[in-house]
């Protein structure tokens, strides 16, 4: 008789406590006995027949298995494959991804899964639409937006609620659905990491709740960010370049001040800027240049090579110095447009990579390496100062990056955008292991706040 499939049911958005596992997902199979080809292939025709005979209410659901003809993703010819067992552990330990275990009816999924194991069709194609429906429903509930105060410059690069359909033809599309599930394939590769290490650590409330946090900041960056991209972590005061999911190369940065942090955010560089102006913020011409004019003259101006503009447009003109009521600059009351001319001692050094937007923040070159010779990298005004920017041009447009005069303002367009994602990782995933940091923002407890007082331990 065709295999009757349960609908979808609504799920809850409540907090859940996590759950200690003892170990995490061992994908080991007990031996079995391998069917010939012949009797595989009847197998799997009378589990396809049993799948096109189906009902479900899910649209999405039937569209996935009749666009692949019915087969099974779950179902190995007569039997299902280990990959069930390692579903139904992932969702016994949702807690860990701030979900409810109950939402995806753990021990309804084990009964279909034992029943299949018995080898009728019917089963088997039940279990197999079950796998499928409980899969999606918990992948895309991990996939939900995450409060860490992320900015997202462009918004492609903001995580986003798959379609059910969209989960299911990645699952397919990977090499191995074991690996895939394993490594919590959908999301960005910190998460998988992360959420193994809290499964297998020790109780620890302290480290629990610092896993927990940086967990939230992992499924808040993108699940796929492209061949090429960028990845800054300011806890780590450190870049990194990523190619084809493998780092290629990495290098220091400088980052922002506590009271002048750098924002996690998320953007594309369009193009980078050769012998850049630096337009001063002006909060920070309120409370540097402002007093500095009252207390040195005009001349201080001159000494510095800054210029007055009348604005920050391209048709903006340079004004006389004189004419600014500097007291008014420096009490708030006025605001000016300030900017420093390139070369020399330009904050901006050789050159700036830009993924426009509203916060001003850029990563750029810097006259001042001996900071980075510090092991505490937190003196900038919130923008990132890189190591080496002509070896990060050099990665980013696979040439050296030259001015071709003295013009200022040499703006060179990337033939395709690439992905920077600044970020804040006090926990992280670090060359096979989970490196603990500081929390020099003091963003953690404000993050746990969050998430409330759950733990671990007590489950």
């Amino acid at each position: 008789m065709p295999a009757s499939i349960e609908d979808s049911a609504g799920r809850s958005n409540r907090p859940a406590r996590l759950c200690l596992a003892n170990g995490f997902l061992a994908f080991a199979a007990a031996a079995a006995l391998v069917p010939s080809p012949a009797l595989a292939q009847a197998a799997r025709s009378d589990v396809q027949a049993e799948l096109r005979a189906a009902t479900t209410a899910d649209r999405e659901l039937r569209a996935f298995y009749e666009s692949r003809d019915h087969r099974p993703l779950w179902v190995r010819g007569s039997s299902l494959g280990p990959e069930a067992d390692l579903l139904l552990k992932l969702i016994e330990t949702a807690d860990a991804d701030g979900l409810d275990p109950a939402d995806y009816r753990p021990q309804t999924l084990a009964s279909a899964i034992d029943t299949a194991r018995r080898g009728a069709p019917a089963d088997l194609a039940r279990a197999e639409m079950l796998l499928s429906q409980t899969f999606a429903a918990f992948a895309r509930d991990m996939r939900r937006p995450s409060d860490v105060d992320m900015v997202y410059v462009d918004p492609v690069l903001k995580p986003t609620v798959p379609s059910i359909s969209s989960v299911l033809k990645s699952a397919v599309a990977a090499p191995s659905l074991g690996r895939h599930l394993d490594s919590i394939g959908w999301m960005h590769p910190f998460y998988g990491q992360l959420r193994k290490t809290l499964l297998d650590s020790p109780s620890d409330g302290k480290r629990e709740q610092q896993l927990r946090v940086n967990l939230e900041r992992a499924r808040a960056l993108p699940a796929d960010p492209g061949r090429r991209y960028i990845l800054v972590d300011a806890a780590a005061a450190r870049l990194w370049m990523y190619e084809d999911g493998r780092v290629r190369d990495s290098m220091k940065v400088v980052v922002g001040k506590a009271d002048q942090q750098t924002p996690m955010m998320a953007g594309l560089i369009r193009f980078a800027m050769v012998n850049p102006y630096w337009n001063i913020p002006p909060d920070l011409v309120q409370v540097r240049v402002a007093p500095d004019v009252i207390s040195s003259g005009l001349s201080y101006l001159d000494t510095r090579r800054f210029q007055v503009m009348s604005g920050w447009s391209e048709a903006a003109t340079v004004v006389d110095p004189a004419e600014v009521d500097w007291k008014a600059v420096a009490a708030g009351r006025k605001e000016v447009a300030v900017r420093q001319l390139p070369g020399g001692d330009n904050a901006m050094g050789k050159m700036k990579f830009m993924f426009p937007n509203h916060l001003g923040v850029y990563l750029h070159d810097t006259p001042e390496k001996h900071l980075l010779l510090k092991a505490d990298r937190r003196f900038s005004s919130g923008c990132v100062r890189v190591e080496d920017a002509e070896r990060l041009a050099r990665w980013l447009f696979g040439k050296p990056l030259a001015p071709e005069s003295e013009r200022p303002e040499q703006r060179v367009d990337l033939p395709e955008p690439v992905p920077v994602i600044i970020t804040y990782f006090t926990a992280a995933p670090e060359e096979g292991r989970i490196v603990y940091r500081p929390d020099p923002y003091n963003r953690d407890a404000v993050q746990m706040a969050r998430l409330g007082s759950r733990s671990l331990a007590t489950r």
